[in-house]
């Protein structure tokens, strides 16, 4: 059942995180994830938000996720997305799987 991250961000230091992202997509690309959302001017219809980035990521399972989370890759390059940035990472099943 394919699992989605959810990561609401706001960014501190953005010559860091730019560092970060350059070096995402070929990571990602090695774990069958895929990006759905980048984006950082989402549209808050209701409440408030103060962030600056929305990324909504989609992997095959919990599995997969884990695979690419937990990676000798991805953990080399997010030393400087957490140093770069603060915020909440949501690990959200679909509806349609339960």
């Amino acid at each position: 059942m394919a699992v989605y991250a959810l990561a609401q961000l706001s960014i501190h230091d953005r010559p860091r995180y730019d560092r970060y992202v350059s070096r995402f997509m070929d990571v990602l690309a090695g774990f069958d994830g895929k990006l759905l959302v980048a984006d950082e001017s989402p549209a808050v219809l209701e409440g408030e938000w103060s962030g600056d980035k929305v990324v909504l990521l989609e992997f095959p399972d919990r599995d997969a996720f884990t695979a690419w989370a937990t990676s000798p890759e991805y953990r080399a390059i997010s030393t400087d997305r957490v140093a770069a940035t603060t915020g909440s990472v949501l690990l959200l099943r679909s509806a349609f799987d339960r």
